[in-house]
């Protein structure tokens, strides 16, 4: 214990000498992992997990010193209820690890740090993904990481779900914070958790629950009983520890506010949020920070304007307070957050700053006030908030802080449910003080929300869209519909985005908006002012010819449409242009479905190179991640890629290398081309020449033609290995999974023949040649498995790989997957180095 005392007061760069971690710290450090973590606010939860996590991982001052523990997986996942946390989040955690001299990035050996937040990032696979072998942390909002937890990334390309989905379920260790502000997403983070006990893993995970309002009962589902969780808190004698006392019985003085709100009518409101604000000024104390937390953005948007306004006749003093305004949600662009998140971590000038928050504030955030006004809300979420003020009793000796609720009435309390209010309400009458020891436990029985099931939860494995282009829907498993989120981001361009293709958007230019919102800012705009990305097509598509927007997805805005203000946010009534910001290089919108940019880099490579790179790449990974399938992986790689003797492919990449380095490419065959200009963003085009004209392939995806050779060569064994490894070659581009079907783009072939992603029944692979001299001979590529039920190439592909996925279920898969993956990245990298 006194080692990790060091170690602790290293993190934080402080002397032992008069800096410790509470015993509860020392406990979850020392002791087996909990299911479940319960402390009040200000105790210090985020560091408990992390630094405990470090510790069991083997981390010491300096490096690794010690075997990891078995019961901790390498990858520590920190999923928060709101944006506005992951930035803090992340800021602390990096200064920890430079302080321990462990810091470092993907490939170093060391523990780096990632936020999973969208954006171009994202779309582009940040390179932790290719070090599945190394300590990190991610972290990310409930949305971002539970959607790549359900195989449907939100703000992500729909190739690399497969990766996020193996990595996220297995060697993964899920701390989920304040669970009060969860809403839908917490019963599905047990539904996980308890589909991970009983399905096979590739590499032991678990999930840890964090709250200081938690209440067990609220994480028994269908498939998990909560009773049998482990709890760790605080033990009695801390609780009578001068630190743990000065927290839990911080004075906070409670009151009712004078301002009420009476009903949702917007002349009420109006009233309203005058009357507060002058309440507000009235109680603000020079100096120091008042926080204002409502219900809403519209609300706060409002306040704090009014806050910024001449003073009312009824209050004179107004102009005189001087006090900063700062306001605080969930809408910004990431600069404009990231500047409120600085100004937060700062002490308030000599006038003091008033703060106006939305629920984004009220859970996690190292933040504290002496006077806060908070809106009725559900009796967890009030206890959140009042832990945003005199957290650490910092007021306790000038006479303590103060704390004023608003009632609500019914008619008004959206995004609650009025039910869930009135017990709050009851309770605040009958209280005369907010301090932590004093306030009645988070009791109120579970919100209904909807429940994945395992059925559910494993037909998400099939990333093919539906025959009308759709996904199955997992919003409602992961946020309320009230407030289910898209991303918009603007650019300045033409009246077409496709003239000048406009890149995928980098995660700063994104601004979550809510669903709501977003629909009625887009039926004010002009509609070719409003697009969003199909990859099939590889085309920025008019948004107004969907049938829907959905939560998730990605809208490209023409600056000219408004709907922003650097200092309020996002804003449907703001009609002046938004200031774009600086584009990513990239020039495209996205990875398309027919594209294949990991072919075309800056130097050529020989096939039968690439393939013996990629399979030592392989041995190495399954070396480092022992798996019972490791020989199938490493077969898998080695044959992933000799469909690109495929003629379509062999034109595609000497045309493409030919336009981008005016160079002829030699005798094949070839796995790398040179690089095309992305910004002249020519397109990839796959044909073949059959008597004497041209016959255009769009759609040609080479690693199906790879796993149609290896079963033409192995189809007759008929075994569970050999469907293994034909799954693993198709799989390797996120592109051909479950599923084999024409697309919507290809020409279709003559005389009847089935053909499949430019694949067409009948066409010969020619025989390839690897660097140890075994030739794979010349194979005819039979498309008869695209068909339902038993044929001549025996059962289908969709009955194939529904097999595996019963047999291997789908997390080990998705990580079998993964690492032929990886391996191929990793060949690829270092071929180009």
């Amino acid at each position: 214990m006194d080692d990790f005392d060091r170690f602790f007061c290293a993190a934080y760069g402080r002397p032992s000498d008069g800096f410790a971690p509470f015993d509860y710290q020392r406990r979850l450090a020392t002791e087996a992992w909990p299911d479940l973590l319960a402390v009040p606010t200000g105790m210090g939860k985020t560091a408990a997990v992390v630094l405990a996590w470090l510790w069991k991982r083997g981390w010491r001052q300096g490096g690794r010193r010690e075997r990891p523990d078995g019961g901790t997986p390498r990858r520590l996942v920190l999923c928060l209820p709101m944006r506005v946390l992951v930035g803090q989040s992340q800021r602390q955690i990096e200064e920890w690890l430079r302080n321990l001299g462990v810091a470092g990035q993907p490939g170093e050996g060391r523990v780096s740090v990632h936020m999973l937040m969208g954006g171009s990032e994202d779309i582009a696979t940040a390179n932790w993904a290719e070090h599945p072998e190394e300590d990190m942390v991610l972290i990310g909002t409930q949305d971002m990481l539970l959607s790549r937890a359900l195989m449907r990334g939100y703000g992500m390309s729909r190739y690399q779900w497969p990766i996020h989905f193996a990595w996220l379920h297995n060697d993964a260790f899920w701390v989920f914070d304040e669970v009060q502000a969860m809403g839908p997403a917490l019963p599905t983070s047990v539904q996980l958790e308890a589909f991970r006990r009983s399905m096979p893993l590739a590499a032991s995970s678990r999930s840890l629950w964090v709250s200081a309002t938690l209440n067990r009962d609220w994480l028994t589902t269908v498939d998990l009983d909560a009773g049998g969780l482990a709890l760790h808190e605080l033990s009695e004698s801390e609780r009578q520890s001068a630190p743990v006392k000065a927290r839990r019985e911080a004075v906070k003085a409670l009151q009712p506010a004078a301002a009420r709100l009476g009903s949702s009518v917007k002349a009420e409101v109006s009233r309203y949020l005058q009357a507060l604000a002058d309440e507000v000024l009235r109680a603000h104390r020079p100096g120091e920070t008042t926080l204002v937390i409502v219900n809403t953005v519209e609300r706060a948007q409002a306040l704090y304007r009014l806050l910024g306004e001449p003073p009312s006749r009824s209050v004179r003093h107004r102009a005189d307070t001087g006090a900063e305004r700062l306001l605080v949600h969930a809408r910004f662009r990431g600069p404009d957050r990231q500047a409120r998140e600085a100004v937060l971590g700062t002490p308030p000038t000599s006038a003091g700053r008033i703060v106006v928050a939305t629920q984004a504030i009220e859970a996690g955030v190292d933040f504290t006030s002496s006077v806060l006004f908070t809106e009725l809300a559900p009796w967890a979420s009030l206890v959140q908030r009042f832990g945003r003020c005199n957290r650490y009793g910092e007021c306790n000796d000038r006479g303590g802080a103060r704390v004023f609720w608003i009632d609500v009435a019914d008619d008004a309390a959206r995004p609650y449910e009025a039910a869930r209010i009135a017990p709050a309400r009851a309770r605040l009458l009958a209280l005369d003080s907010a301090s932590p020891v004093v306030l009645p436990p988070v009791d109120e029985a579970a919100p209904l929300h909807p429940v994945i099931r395992r059925k559910d939860f494993v037909e998400l494995f099939n990333t093919d869209a539906d025959l009308a282009g759709f996904d199955i829907d997992i919003a409602p498993y992961v946020r309320d519909l009230d407030e289910a989120d898209v991303m918009v981001f603007w650019r300045a361009f033409q009246r077409d985005p496709n003239e000048r293709p406009e890149a995928a958007p980098a995660r700063d230019e994104l601004c979550r908006v809510g669903l709501g919102d977003a629909r009625e800012l887009l039926r004010r705009v002009d509609p070719v002012h409003a697009w969003t990305w199909d990859p099939l097509v590889a085309r920025w598509q008019p948004l107004a010819r969907q049938a829907r927007i959905r939560p998730g997805q990605t809208v490209l805005l023409h600056a000219e449409a408004g709907g922003y203000r650097a200092d309020l946010g996002f804003a449907v009534d703001e009609k002046q242009p938004v200031p774009a910001m600086p584009a990513a290089a990239d020039a495209r919108g996205g990875e398309a479905y027919g594209e294949d940019p990991r072919s075309l880099l800056a130097t050529e490579v020989a096939l039968a190179r690439h393939l013996g790179d990629c399979e030592r790449e392989a041995r190495l990974l399954c070396a480092a991640l022992p798996s019972a399938h490791a020989e199938a992986v490493v077969q898998a790689a080695r044959r992933h890629d000799v469909g690109k003797s495929h003629e379509a492919m062999d034109n595609m990449l000497r045309d493409a290398h030919e336009q981008g380095t005016g160079r002829v490419l030699g005798e094949g065959p070839w796995a790398k081309a040179g690089r095309i200009d992305g910004r002249r963003c020519v397109r990839p085009r796959y044909w073949v020449q059959r008597e004497g004209h041209r016959e255009e392939r769009p759609g040609f995806r080479h690693e199906l033609a790879s796993a149609l050779a290896w079963l033409a060569a192995n189809g007759h064994a008929r075994d569970g290995r050999t469907d293994l490894v034909a799954y693993l070659i198709a799989a390797h581009h996120g592109k051909v999974r479950m599923s084999l079907r024409a697309l919507p783009v290809e020409a279709e072939a003559p005389n009847g023949r089935l053909f499949a992603r430019g694949v067409w029944d009948g066409d010969t692979l020619p025989a390839v040649t690897f660097e140890d001299g075994e030739t794979v001979p010349a194979q005819t590529l039979r498309l008869g498995l695209m068909r339902l039920g038993e044929g001549e190439q025996g059962p289908s592909w969709t009955t194939r790989v529904r097999g595996l996925l019963a047999a291997i279920g789908p997390f080990e898969l998705a990580w079998l997957e993964a690492l032929v993956r990886i391996a191929d990245w990793r060949a690829s990298r270092k071929e180009q180095q």
